[in-house]
Order: C-alpha cells, then sequence, then structure tokens
C-alpha cells in the first residue's frame, strides 16, 4: 500500500515493531525497507542501522540496504539490484510518496525515547552513490517531508554557538576559496496508477521525440494529461487523456508550445515535426486532442 494508512495519524507511537506492522504502517519485522522495484517503496525504518544516515526532521538522508555483517559493519558495496534499494528509486523516478516510521536506536534529536513512531509522507527527492565511512560504496536517498506533514518532536535541542559574537563571526567570514558543485534539480511528478500503466506500454520512451532517460536503477518518463484535470478544463483521469512525454515535451505540451493534430500530427512552435508514437494498447482521446489545441489556438 503506497501513501497514507487508514486511522493512522502522523505521530502515532508504537511500542514494538509488531505493532507497527499490525497497523499496516511497516509490514517487515525486520528489513528497513517495505517494497519492491516494481510497486516503489511503502515505507521505510529510521533506527541508526547505519553509519551514514543522516536525520534533519523534515529531511533525511538515508542510506540504502545491504552489504553489512552482523555487527552493523560495512564489508562490501551497495548495488541498485537490492529490491528494497530499487523500490527507492521508482519512487523518485515516479514521485511516489514513503511513510517514514523512526526507531528510538536512531537517538536524538528527531528519534522517540522508546519504541517507534510514525512520522507521515515523505518523498525521495534524489538518490546517488558514495563511499561511506567504511570504505565501501553506498547508495543514499535524500528524503523530504511532504507539505503538511507534521515536524518531527524533537527530544533534544541541537547545540547552539556558545556567544551571539560567535555566530555572527560564522556568518560574515565567508569563504575565499568556495566549493563549487554541479547538481541537477528533476521536476517532482507524483504519478497515479493511470500514469504509470501509460508509461509502462511506451517502456519510458516519449510519444514525441522518442527520447528515453535512462538513469541508475532505471529509466525515467512522465505521464502528461492532454487535457488538464479540474476546473476550468476537468480532463478525465484516464489512460487516453495521458501521454509518455520526456520531461521537455512534457513541459512544451502543457505551455501550448506543442499541440497535436487530429491525425496525430505534432506541431511545435507552428511547425510540424513528426507523427506521435502510438502503441495499440494505448488509444488517444481525439475529444480532448481538440480541447488542448484549442486552448493555445484562440
Amino acid at each position: 500500500m503506497i501513501g497514507d494508512v487508514a486511522n493512522v495519524e502522523a505521530g502515532q507511537e508504537f511500542s514494538t515493531r509488531r505493532q507497527a506492522h499490525e497497523a499496516g504502517v511497516h509490514r517487515p519485522l525486520q528489513a528497513g525497507i517495505c517494497g519492491t522495484k516494481k510497486s516503489g517503496a511503502e515505507s521505510i525504518v529510521v533506527s541508526g542501522g547505519y553509519k551514514d544516515d543522516e536525520d534533519y526532521g523534515e529531511v533525511i538522508v538515508y542510506t540504502g540496504h545491504g552489504g553489512q555483517d552482523g555487527a552493523g559493519n560495512q564489508v562490501s558495496d551497495q548495488t541498485l539490484d537490492d529490491s528494497g534499494n530499487a523500490a527507492l528509486v521508482t519512487s523518485y523516478l515516479e514521485g511516489l510518496p514513503v511513510r517514514v516510521l523512526r526507531g528510538f536506536q536512531a537517538g536524538p534529536p528527531f528519534a522517540p525515547a522508546t519504541g517507534y513512531r510514525y512520522d507521515g509522507l515523505y518523498r525521495v527527492t534524489s538518490y546517488g552513490s558514495k563511499l561511506g565511512i567504511d570504505g565501501f560504496l553506498i547508495w543514499q536517498f535524500r528524503l523530504e517531508a511532504y507539505d503538511g506533514t507534521p515536524t518531527p518532536h524533537v527530544t533534544q535541542q541541537p547545540e547552539l554557538p556558545d556567544t551571539a559574537a560567535e555566530s555572527e563571526a560564522q556568518t560574515v567570514a565567508g569563504n575565499e576559496t568556495p566549493e563549487r558543485v554541479t547538481s541537477t534539480v528533476q521536476r517532482i511528478v507524483r504519478s497515479s496508477a493511470v500514469k504509470r500503466q501509460v508509461k509502462a506500454w511506451h517502456d519510458d520512451q516519449c510519444q514525441i521525440c522518442d527520447l528515453r532517460i535512462e538513469v541508475p536503477g532505471g529509466s525515467y518518463s512522465e505521464g502528461a494529461h492532454i487535457r488538464a484535470l479540474g476546473a476550468p478544463h476537468n480532463g478525465p483521469d484516464t489512460t487516453s487523456n495521458v501521454l509518455c512525454l520526456c520531461p521537455n515535451c512534457h513541459v512544451m505540451l502543457d505551455a501550448g508550445a506543442i499541440v497535436i493534430e487530429d491525425d496525430l500530427t505534432v506541431v511545435r512552435s507552428g511547425q510540424p515535426v513528426g507523427t506521435l508514437r502510438t502503441d495499440p494498447r494505448h488509444a488517444i482521446d481525439l475529444e480532448c486532442i481538440r480541447h488542448h489545441r484549442a486552448r493555445w489556438r484562440q
């Protein structure tokens, strides 16, 4: 089950993992990640099991599964073939929510004093690999709380500078040789079952430009509604109103830089650029195509 669990609110505490299992918050009694590559991650437990974990409350840097010995030391590399790690990759690619359960073993400031606490829904906003503290390759996943998810209760306040002068000095000192970091920003597009079906039919290949974006652990595409949902457009949330697109083509479709003719000719910036690629399993609603075209050709 992806997302919220009936009758369980963020902040609810459980004495044992079995109680959390029975409530449906986190089903495994031992594994820290619940999910599969196909479905995505249902839930994770933050319990101090990996030395490289970092918990900032509304942001968690979560170390993937695998490569540890019985004493909790990393003795081999982690891989994205591990089912739990693969599940978190899918959650990132599909924009799916992940339930977070914190255990007392993780320690302050955000862990409960005893037992376990359900802390609501987070989303995976990035992931990557690095050499961990023990010298082996690990995969880490950055999770951020959804808007509206309560801030976890703090059991111990973080240490602050001793004096205001020290704080001010640290603030204005600056850095004569600042580190330069290259980063990639990815739009978070939450997938519904309808979008995921369309993307599966097309194997994540854009129906307009044929691009298939390969990333570690899988491929990425976006499900784009042709006729927008909600007022004033009121488009249906059906597979016939969804296209499998790359992020660029998705943005251009949403902004009217791309429109589609009734014969499925793709028109970009007023010029025909090809024909929408189709699949026998995926019927396209021409009324939605016409509504989108009329919206941008007025």
